[in-house]
C-alpha cells in the first residue's frame, strides 16, 4: 500500500485514529537489549500494547512475551510466540487461564503466593506436565524514584521476603510444579536512569540475600523493569546505555556464574519498547469559551486515551498535542492556552486542563505523540458506547494493517466449570 500522511490516513480510516510505526518498535528493542547485561532475556509486557503486529516485531527483535491474561496470551500466540518464550504473570490467575496457558505450551509462571503456587501445580499435574515457577518477591525495601512503586510495603503483589525466609518449605517442589527462581518488579516508569539502576541493583542484592537465607533455588531471576518513556507529550525515550556495566558488576558480585548460565537473568519492558511508536490523531469538534477559559473539544477523550487517569486511578492527564497541518511549522503558528476535552458526558473527560496549543480551527487535526503504550486498551473503550478508535500500523511509512477493536454482546450458555476451591487455611500458613 502507498505511503500516506496523517490527513490521508484519517480520510481513509476515519477519526480518531491510532497510528503505530513498527520501525520505532524495532529500534527501541535493539537499543534496550544492547543496554542490558549479556547474556540476558528481555520480555515484552503485552499489557503496554497487545497489538499482534507490534508483538510480532518485538519477537523478531529477540524479545520474549510476558502475559497476564487469556487475551494477552491469544495476542502473543497470534504474534508467533511459542510456549518456551512465555512468562505468565499476575496475582489472580484462575484454573481456566492456567490451563489455557499450559495447553498453549507455556510452562513458566510467576507465582505470587502459596495459593497461587498450589493452583499452578495442581493444574499442571492434571495435564501431566511440570510448571517452572518464579516466586515473585515483595522485597524488604524499596529503592529508586518512580510514579508507581510496587514493593517494599504491604502489597497484593508478591510474597514478602521475610515471610519466605521464615517458611521456605511452603514453596518446596510439588507434583506439577517447582520453583526455579525469583521475580521482582519494584517500580514502574522510573524517574531517571539513576533511580532505575538503584532499583535493579537492589533487586540483585535482595535475590542473593534471600537465596543465602533460605536456599530457594536461583537458576532464574527476573529483575522486572521500570524502563521509562514520555507519555502523550513530546520527548524522546531515555537513553539507558549506561546501565550495562554497573548491572554486570552487581551480577558478578552477587550471582557469580550468571555469565556461564548458572542463573538466567531476565528483564521486562512495555512502555519503553512501544511508547514512542504510536500517536493518536483526532479532529477538533468545537472551540468554545466559557468565562475566562478556552475549551478545545475533540472527537477523542478518556475513552481512547488515559481513561484510568480520567477516573482518578492514575496521575491526571497532562497531554500535549501537535498540529498535523502539512508543511506548517509549529513555530509559525499562533499559540494559546486552552483546555483539551473529549466528547463524553462527564467532567472527567479532560486530556489537558491548561496546555499550550497551536491555534486550530474546527475540523482541524491534532496528534498526541508517544501513545504507543497504555493508549487504546488502557482506556475506557466501553464508556458511553462510542466507537473505538481505529488502529493503523505502518512499516517504513507504509500501511501494513488497519483494524478496529469491536465490543459486542454475545449470548452465553450455562458453564459446567466450578469456581476455584480456595481452602481457607492457606492464607494462614505463614502465621503458623
Amino acid at each position: 500500500m502507498t505511503t500516506m500522511n496523517l490527513a490521508d490516513l484519517v480520510d481513509a480510516y476515519g477519526s480518531p485514529l491510532y497510528v503505530y510505526e513498527l520501525d520505532d518498535v524495532a529500534s527501541a528493542a535493539h537499543e534496550l537489549r544492547r543496554a542490558l547485561p549479556q547474556p540476558s532475556t528481555l520480555y515484552y509486557s503485552l499489557k503496554a500494547n497487545p497489538h499482534p503486529l507490534i508483538a510480532r516485531t518485538l519477537r523478531q527483535a529477540g524479545c520474549h512475551a510476558e502475559v497476564s491474561s487469556q487475551g494477552e496470551l491469544a495476542a502473543a500466540l497470534e504474534a508467533g510466540f511459542t510456549g518456551a518464550e512465555f512468562l505468565y504473570t499476575g496475582p489472580g490467575k484462575t484454573r481456566a487461564e492456567i490451563a489455557d496457558a499450559l495447553d498453549a505450551g507455556a510452562t513458566r509462571f510467576s507465582v505470587e503466593s502459596v495459593g497461587d503456587y498450589r493452583r499452578v501445580a495442581e493444574v499442571a499435574e492434571e495435564r501431566g506436565t511440570t510448571a517452572q515457577c518464579l516466586l515473585r518477591l515483595n522485597a524488604s525495601e524499596s529503592h529508586g524514584a518512580s510514579g508507581l512503586r510496587m514493593t517494599g510495603t504491604a502489597s497484593q503483589f508478591g510474597t514478602d521476603s521475610a515471610a519466605l525466609i521464615a517458611a521456605p518449605e511452603l514453596f518446596a517442589p510439588r507434583p506439577g510444579a517447582h520453583v526455579i527462581g525469583m521475580h521482582f518488579f519494584a517500580l514502574s516508569n522510573a524517574r531517571d536512569a539513576e533511580s532505575l539502576l538503584d532499583s535493579l541493583v537492589f533487586s540483585i542484592t535482595e535475590a542473593a540475600r534471600v537465596h543465602r537465607a533460605c536456599g530457594l533455588p536461583l537458576t532464574y531471576v527476573d529483575l522486572g523493569g521500570g524502563f521509562a518513556a514520555p507519555y502523550a507529550t513530546q520527548g524522546e525515550r531515555p537513553d539507558y546505555s549506561g546501565l550495562r556495566e554497573p548491572l554486570e558488576a552487581a551480577l558478578d558480585k552477587c550471582l557469580p556464574g550468571w555469565r556461564r548460565g548458572d542463573t538466567t537473568v531476565a528483564f521486562e519492558s512495555g512502555r519503553h519498547l512501544v511508547g514512542g511508536s504510536g500517536q493518536l490523531v483526532c479532529t477538533v469538534s468545537d472551540i468554545k469559551r466559557s468565562r475566562d477559559r478556552t475549551y478545545v473539544v475533540l472527537d477523542t477523550g478518556i475513552n481512547h486515551l488515559g481513561g484510568l487517569a480520567g477516573l482518578g486511578r492514575l496521575l491526571p492527564m497532562r497531554a500535549s498535542a501537535v498540529s498535523t497541518r502539512p508543511g506548517k511549522e509549529q513555530a509559525d503558528t499562533k499559540r494559546e492556552r486552552v483546555a483539551m476535552v473529549g466528547p463524553l458526558c462527564t467532567p472527567a473527560d479532560v486530556l489537558a486542563r491548561d496546555t499550550d496549543l497551536p491555534q486550530v480551527d474546527e475540523e482541524g487535526l491534532l496528534a498526541f505523540p508517544n501513545v504507543g503504550a497504555y493508549g487504546l486498551t488502557a482506556s475506557l473503550i466501553g464508556f458511553l458506547s462510542r466507537p473505538v478508535a481505529a488502529e493503523v500500523v505502518l512499516n517504513a511509512g507504509r500501511t501494513v494493517d488497519a483494524s478496529r477493536i469491536e465490543l459486542r454482546r454475545t449470548t452465553l450458555t450455562p458453564s459446567t466449570h466450578r469456581r476455584d476451591p480456595e481452602p481457607a487455611f492457606y492464607q494462614q500458613e505463614f502465621e503458623k
